[in-house]
């Protein structure tokens, strides 16, 4: 169900579990800004979701937010990600939903980075 992305923060939402190992994650990556790990339903044949450890709700409530040392980390989190998983030079796509309209799930910042096949248009109607 798509979420209010101006919300308070939830800690009890499933991301900032998976950040406390409350719950298990298949971890690709981690350092002092973000981890990355692979979605549990994947929608291609790379899909990985990178998280702040920062409790943002979502893209505008940490780019209003957030300090520039965490924008920059979790930004070079997400690129140390794609170049790890080989997906630099045939290509990748990253998608950041935010509120109802964007069709966002959990009220935890997320970035999905697809890529290991053509991923056709970018929206389909």
């Amino acid at each position: 169900m798509p979420i209010d992305a101006t919300l308070p923060y939830d800690p009890a939402n499933i991301f900032a579990r998976l950040l406390r190992d409350e719950i298990p994650s298949r971890r690709v990556y981690e350092d002092e800004w973000a981890v990355a790990f692979h979605d549990i339903a994947p929608q291609a044949p790379e899909h990985i979701l990178v998280i702040p450890r920062g409790a943002y709700v979502s893209w505008d409530d940490f780019a209003a937010n957030a300090s520039a040392d965490e924008i920059t980390g979790f930004v070079r989190a997400v690129g140390t990600v794609a170049r790890a998983r080989g997906l630099v030079a045939p290509g990748y796509r990253l998608l950041a939903n935010t509120g109802g309209d964007g069709g966002q799930e959990v009220a935890h910042l997320h970035v999905h980075l697809f890529g290991g096949a053509p991923l056709g248009p970018m929206l389909a109607r």
